[in-house]
């Protein structure tokens, strides 16, 4: 079911700002998370307000982006959110962008609806997205082995250089 909800400008240019890898001069202010939100009027996808984390940011103020991430969700209600995974497989490091859809069991009912509907809308702006991660409570993502398993199974042995241990 379609909610009739538009992407906003802003979302798309964030999200082909993260796809697209820049210049090493670039890097500190490229995005590492961020998350989105419905409009105030509901009709709209747009950026949330103080809702990223730059990659200029991680090893300095933030030591774990992706428990950084994590906090900024909120614990009751739902959002979207981009994270761009950096991880180690057996064989290589890589980067990944992962789409999160957040609705925890406390979001109003009306809130799971119309974010599920829209769900669509904005996964269809971002083409390319080999990743996507849906979570219901802080206990789908607070343990980073089930991101983990996501992006490469077992195969992952480090997520944002913490290694995956058993």
């Amino acid at each position: 079911m379609a909610s009739g909800v538009t992407v906003t400008d802003d979302v798309i240019k964030t999200f082909n700002d993260m796809k697209v890898r820049k210049a090493e001069e670039d890097k500190k202010s490229r995005k590492k998370a961020v998350l989105f939100c419905l409009s105030e009027d509901k009709k709209s996808i747009i950026l949330e307000e103080g809702k990223e984390l730059l990659a200029g940011d991680v090893g300095h103020t933030v030591k774990d982006p992706y428990m950084h991430f994590i906090q900024m969700l909120p614990h009751d209600d739902c959002r979207y959110g981009l994270y761009d995974a950096t991880y180690e497989t057996k064989e290589t490091k890589k980067e990944d962008l992962v789409f999160v859809f957040w609705a925890p069991e406390c979001a109003p009912l009306k809130s799971k609806m119309i974010y599920a509907s829209s769900k669509d809308a904005i996964k269809k702006k971002f083409s390319g997205i080999k990743h996507e991660f849906q979570a219901n409570g802080l206990e789908d993502v607070k343990d980073r082995r089930i991101l983990a398993e996501k992006l490469g199974g077992s195969a992952v042995v480090s997520l944002e250089g913490f290694p995956l241990s058993v």
